[in-house]
């Protein structure tokens, strides 16, 4: 028989572990029936725990089978800093996270943050930023500065992730769009060139006689593409909100790229000239609101000026609150005049989002792939679009994408 540690044997000590997860679980109330009691870690782990998944739904009840004990942060500051250091001791930074956004949604802790003491306290993230930005006109002067902390190291965050592998992709993907004829021999798309010259191929010798030669061109100095990501600020969509703000500072920062953003709800603001600081983009934007895609969209068709040179990004769950009729009308009108038009009914790391399956697939049907697309993937959607080449719809689900 093997032995663990202390010369307890294996069997057992993976037996007592098998308990300890049930335990915590089940909470430890008396129909538990593991009989594990926890030592301090664990107690501690337990108690955090307590506070937000309590027996009761709401962060309170009973899962000490010690009585009525409940948990809940109610509205004290103090027990929210102790219970938010005690979740970073315990748990690992994504875990701290879901925890977070769970107490904020279960417990009604959102005007806890506008104290700028709790938001030092909190560990910073997506989800985190959408809070902010939704409470941000009641927040005071103070808070307002403690919460652009906050959304600055998120937003640094995503774009030191981000940023290095959507200038390579967009990059290669504008040099590549440029053809030419004579290109020197590290320039040639071995790829299209054999495409081209298949009529000369010469089985005796099995191989092809190259007569023309296409290759990759140097990307131009000037502007050679414009892009125009218009994106839906209701309250549902604030995580691709706050992603859309940061992909679009990395676009406007490439000399060969004009990128517009466009944020709306059932109005439209352009917040083109703030593309320099995605911080400032995402506190000019106003989470909630209802939905108007077909003014959004009007506003940004009256802003092309390129249409074989235009990639339009529409980033919506597409609830229409306008008129659908116009709003399909406007993008098959784009798409005939030689836009490259795409739409993501998410931008994010989260799973398959709500969304309007008819417009979904009333825009498929246009030749608009309609697909959730997380923020690595982004690049290559945007490549495809810049090259004219099908985009690669993540899962390759087909119409709808999900």
């Amino acid at each position: 028989m093997t032995t663990g540690q202390g010369g307890v044997p294996a069997a057992t000590e993976a037996e007592a572990e098998r308990l300890r997860r049930w335990r915590m679980v089940l909470g430890g109330g008396e129909a538990d029936g593991t009989g594990c009691a926890l030592n301090t870690a664990d107690s501690g782990m337990d108690r955090a725990l307590e506070t937000v998944y309590g027996a009761d739904g709401s962060g309170g009840g009973d899962r000490s089978g010690g009585g009525s004990r409940g948990g809940g942060l109610g509205a004290s500051a103090p027990q929210v800093s102790r219970w938010l250091g005690d979740i970073r001791t315990y748990f690992p930074s994504p875990v701290v996270q879901v925890m977070q956004r769970d107490a904020i949604d279960r417990l009604g802790l959102s005007s806890l943050l506008l104290e700028p003491e709790m938001l030092e306290a909190v560990e910073p993230d997506v989800h985190l930023v959408g809070t902010l930005l939704s409470l941000r006109a009641a927040l005071s002067e103070t808070s307002r500065e403690s919460a652009r902390a906050v959304v600055r190291k998120v937003v640094a965050e995503l774009e030191r992730r981000l940023a290095a592998r959507t200038r390579a992709a967009l990059t290669g993907a504008l040099d590549r769009s440029a053809k030419v004829d004579r290109p020197r021999h590290r320039d040639i798309d071995w790829n299209r060139t054999i495409r081209a010259n298949l009529k000369n191929y010469l089985p005796e010798q099995g191989t092809v006689v190259p007569e023309r030669l296409v290759g990759y061109g140097r990307a131009a100095r000037s502007v050679r593409k414009d892009v125009v990501l218009c994106v839906d600020q209701s309250g549902s969509m604030a995580s691709s909100v706050v992603h859309a703000a940061v992909f679009g500072a990395v676009l406007a920062s490439m000399r060969t790229v004009d990128t517009r953003l466009v944020v709306f709800d059932t109005g439209v603001v352009d917040l083109t000239d703030e593309l320099d600081d995605p911080v400032d983009v995402l506190f000019g934007t106003q989470l909630g609101g209802g939905t108007d895609i077909n003014r959004a969209l009007a506003y940004c068709q009256s802003r092309i000026s390129r249409p074989s040179e235009t990639v339009v990004v529409l980033i919506s769950d597409l609830y229409e609150g306008g008129i659908r009729g116009e709003m399909l009308g406007r993008v098959a009108a784009m798409k005939d005049a030689g836009v490259q038009f795409v739409t993501l009914l998410a931008l994010s790391d989260e799973g398959a989002p709500s969304y309007d399956r008819d417009h979904a697939a009333a825009l498929a049907a246009l030749g608009a792939p309609a697909f959730a697309c997380t923020p690595d993937h982004f690049p290559e959607v945007m490549a495809a679009a810049i090259e004219k080449r099908p985009i690669p719809v993540p899962g390759d689900r087909g119409s709808g994408g999900l």
